[in-house]
């Protein structure tokens, strides 16, 4: 049943880890409603020097961001299965979205931009899923009834 949990929760996760701890911690950044949600992702973890000569300063947010959109890839390829656990999969997705928006809208810390971006690949997930699901059933429907 592991298989039916959306792959998108663990960025969800992950960015509650880094957002919820660093508020909790009273670190330099407790002020998370004025930015300090933003600085700490923006924090640069690495820098990696460019052919350019300049340096691509890498965050946490920019990788969460990185790993949601690799997951993101996955959950399309798992939402074009017929299998019963898909419906699962997407009545889960559905509640994981209720979430995030309801962190995004009411919760401090949440209201970022890689935090939005994050939501919106849940709803694209959502969105997915089911549009899937309808165009694959509406074609089930269409075989079964010319024979």
């Amino acid at each position: 049943m592991l298989v039916a949990l959306p792959l998108l929760v663990i960025p969800v996760i992950l960015y509650n880890i880094v957002v919820l701890s660093s508020l909790f911690t009273g670190g330099d950044h407790v002020n998370l409603a004025a930015g300090g949600a933003d600085a700490i992702l923006r924090d640069p973890m690495f820098s990696i020097p460019m052919a350019s000569g300049t340096s691509w300063n890498v965050g946490v947010g920019d990788l969460i961001l990185f790993l949601s959109l690799i997951l993101l890839f996955f959950e399309l390829l798992k939402s074009t299965s017929s299998q019963k656990v898909a419906i699962v999969n997407h009545a889960l997705s559905m509640v994981l979205f209720i979430v995030v928006l309801v962190e995004f809208l009411l919760i401090k810390g949440f209201a970022t931009s890689t935090f939005f971006l994050i939501v919106a690949m849940v709803m694209l997930d959502v969105l997915a899923g089911f549009i899937v699901t309808i165009i694959s059933a509406r074609k089930d429907l269409d075989f079964g009834g010319a024979a």
